[in-house]
């Protein structure tokens, strides 16, 4: 019998865990396909994508499905250059889709959060670590971006296009459309991005002139993921390199506006829009003064605070729109990894964030993403990322135990 609980007195769902244990298993079973990972989605998202895949690994483990963690987090490196780049797509079911867009065979010329580096501790940690050519191969994805990809004068990483932050609309990047944001205008300008990429001498990606963006939640991801990595196989350039960008992102910090600011052309305009992957930098922060402002954030229902989740943009910001993608629902991924970044500073938080989320993941359907007061669900439903509620579930009780 399915378990439902009030959650703030107004008749949102709290499903047991067991029932979401078995919920989370069919959806990531249905989704997958014999090339090796759960796809997104299979009428919206049929492809391998890159951050999808390695949060996929993280659902698998929980579900006590190792062997499918371990494939697919293999399969995430499929089309991985000799530079270590690692695409953001695989099209490992249908090799040469897209290859005029991207001009590469296989998978896209862009990357995306390079989130292998905490799958691959997170296996490590559960006693399954990955074989040594899968570690390599993170490894290796991971000094890609940190020795080859080009730098801002800030010492942050520059993206070479926006879908690389893996937040494809956000406001952030508001400034790069002409005549002001139009989703449909936007695509087009996207589209155009792809063609000015800068490579590197075997096709991957260092820098696009036409975006010059050093996003912070990108780097803090880089830097997050390249701690991970680097604790586990005790690599000790990687560790180097994640400290020497935690250390960049501390100047990034605006006492004004109370978020990090992306480094590049648009640091006094859109950049330092109020979002949530704009605070990704604290699971490489420690200063408690900056801690307690995103904390406050994060349980504000006037910031970032939601029934069923945190808010995607800042609810004071104009841009802030609950069904509008990008633009304020609540994201799965990105509440896990603010999950992660509140519980170094607030178990409370982080335990009312999972409640939260787990709720709204449970309204919506599983979706892509949903409202973050009414959980209704948006875009792809049911999306297999949203599998990351069983991990939330889990710290959901044991902060009630």
């Amino acid at each position: 019998m399915q378990r439902r609980l009030l959650v703030d007195g107004n008749g949102l769902p709290d499903p047991s865990y067991g029932d979401l244990r078995a919920a989370v298993g069919r959806l990531l079973g249905n989704h997958w396909v014999p090339e090796g990972y759960a796809a997104p989605n299979s009428r919206v998202y049929p492809w391998q994508w890159l951050w999808d895949s390695c949060f996929h690994v993280l659902v698998w483990q929980a579900l006590d499905e190792g062997g499918r963690a371990q494939r697919e987090l293999e399969a995430v490196f499929g089309p991985q250059a000799p530079s270590g780049f690692v695409p953001h797509i695989n099209y490992a079911r249908d090799p040469g889709f897209h290859e005029d867009l991207w001009g590469r065979r296989d998978g896209s010329s862009i990357t995306q959060p390079p989130m292998y580096g905490h799958a691959v501790a997170e296996l490590v940690r559960a006693g399954s670590p990955p074989p040594d050519r899968v570690v390599e191969a993170a490894v290796a994805g991971l000094r890609f971006l940190l020795d080859q990809r080009a730098r801002d004068r800030s010492g942050l990483l520059l993206v070479c296009h926006p879908w690389e932050t893996g937040s494809d609309d956000s406001p952030r990047w508001d400034d790069a459309c002409p005549g002001g944001y139009d989703r449909k205008r936007w695509a087009v300008v996207k589209d155009h991005l792809v063609s000015t990429i800068q490579v590197g001498p075997d096709g991957s990606p260092v820098a696009n002139p036409d975006f010059p963006v050093a996003s912070v939640g990108f780097n803090a991801l880089v830097a997050f993921n390249a701690g991970e990595l680097a604790a586990v196989v005790g690599d000790e350039r990687l560790a180097a390199g994640s400290t020497e960008l935690a250390e960049a992102l501390t100047g990034r910090w605006s006492d004004e506006v109370g978020t990090w600011v992306d480094a590049g052309p648009m640091a006094d305009g859109s950049g330092r829009v109020r979002t949530l992957d704009s605070l990704l930098p604290l699971l490489v922060d420690d200063d408690p003064g900056r801690a307690a402002i995103v904390m406050g954030q994060l349980t504000d229902t006037a910031a970032h605070g939601g029934r069923t989740g945190p808010t995607g943009v800042h609810r004071g910001e104009p841009t802030f729109d609950p069904d509008a993608y990008w633009r304020g629902p609540v994201w799965p991924q990105l509440a896990y990894l603010m999950v992660l970044a509140a519980d170094r500073h607030s178990p409370e938080v982080a335990a009312d964030l999972s409640r939260t989320t787990v709720a709204g993941a449970w309204a919506s359907g599983m979706a892509e993403y949903w409202n973050p007061d009414s959980g209704a669900g948006l875009g792809a439903v049911p999306q297999s990322w949203t599998g990351l509620a069983l991990l939330l579930a889990a710290r959901r009780d044991a902060a009630a135990a």
